[in-house]
């Protein structure tokens, strides 16, 4: 058993924070028969009013003893509270983080374990710090090795089910999740399920037929081809997205969106900030940008197209790739011809493919 008097875990994914502590808490309660000795405390808040009712919760937890004279077990899970954001700056939450700071330095491990589970956190905070030096401490980081991990994560579960999964389905999987570690489970599950009578392989095909597309990094072809830089494949794209979609919004808001990542990428490799190497940019690269950068962003945690440290490193690695080809001149070109193709659509809304082609045609031709 640790020395420490409590655990914490944290990371910069959810998924992988949430199921460390899934293990921690199923190994220390396996021979607990009191499910009463058992507690998790959900640890989620949206205001200062919501942060006291968990972390009182929380307290009376642990300080409730177990009838039997059982050691309990406690699980403050999936804390938000400490992120840098509106509720984790409020000086309410910061005061009440010195409350429970009280509350675990009174712990006795003998009679009671506990365990902190936190996504995301702000590093600067003195909780953040003092549970570094007084915990048995874990931080899971999603470093430039994710697309293996991810892959990993696939494999595992498809092997789970006895199903098998083509490599190019597996890279596609990822990219139309966003590297989003719980979708990735999520949706591999259901692949595995759609297969699993038939016995057939989870093809490419399977992937783009039945996984939707997910967050910031929205999978649309016509994107992949316009910022491929090759025209023909960016017109036939396009005529295959109007084949089945009349809406051009979704898709110009995608190419902008890239398109504003780019050009911050851009930016860091233009400035030295980070390198391009063979697996991506190196996470520690990217971290060293955001303390030097990340204050000209607001210093927000929560994902934004507008703030490029929020993003998923592997993604980011993805994408800086087309960054470096692409002289920043030609990306703000790009930002104000699709700011035009807005404008076109709302004076010619019945002929926006012939918007999108003429937008084409001009930044790529």
């Amino acid at each position: 058993m640790s020395a420490k008097a409590f655990t914490f875990i944290c990371g910069d994914d959810d998924y992988l924070v949430s199921e460390r502590g899934k293990e921690w808490f199923a190994e220390q309660t396996k021979d607990i028969a009191d499910d009463l000795s058992k507690e998790v405390v959900d640890g989620r808040a949206g205001n200062v009013a919501e942060v006291e009712d968990a972390i009182n919760r929380f307290t009376s937890a642990v300080q409730t003893l177990s009838l039997f004279g059982d050691r309990k077990v406690v699980w403050l899970k999936d804390v938000n509270f400490m992120a840098n954001s509106q509720t984790g700056k409020a000086q309410g939450t910061l005061d009440l983080l010195d409350n429970l700071k009280a509350v675990l330095e009174t712990l006795d491990s003998a009679q009671v374990g506990v365990l902190i589970t936190a996504q995301p956190v702000y590093k600067v905070r003195s909780f953040y710090k003092w549970c570094q030096k007084n915990s048995d401490f874990t931080a899971l980081a999603v470093d430039k090795n994710a697309a293996a991990m991810y892959a990993r994560m696939i494999q595992d579960e498809c092997e789970q089910a006895g199903v098998t999964i083509a490599r190019e389905a597996v890279q596609l999987l990822i990219g139309k999740v966003n590297g989003n570690s719980r979708l990735i489970v999520a949706e591999t599950r259901k692949l595995a399920t759609y297969v699993a009578e038939t016995g057939e392989q989870i093809t490419e095909r399977l992937v783009t037929d039945l996984v939707p597309n997910f967050g910031d990094a929205d999978f649309f072809e016509a994107a992949d081809a316009f910022y491929s830089l090759k025209l023909d494949w960016t017109l036939q794209a396009l005529r295959r997205h109007f084949f089945t979609n009349s809406e051009s919004r979704p898709l110009l808001g995608s190419l902008q969106s890239r398109n504003r990542l780019l050009i911050q990428l851009r930016v860091l490799l233009d400035a030295g900030a980070i390198r391009l190497g063979g697996r991506g940019i190196a996470k520690s690269e990217l971290e060293a940008a955001a303390r030097t950068y990340g204050h000209h962003f607001g210093g927000s945690e929560e994902k934004s197209n507008l703030n490029v440290f929020t993003q998923n490193p592997w993604y980011l690695g993805n994408l800086a790739v087309t960054a470096s080809k692409v002289p920043l001149k030609k990306l703000i070109q790009f930002q104000i011809a699709f700011a035009e193709a807005f404008e076109g659509i709302l004076e010619r809304p019945n002929q926006q493919e012939e918007v999108c082609r003429e937008l084409a045609i001009k930044c790529l031709s």
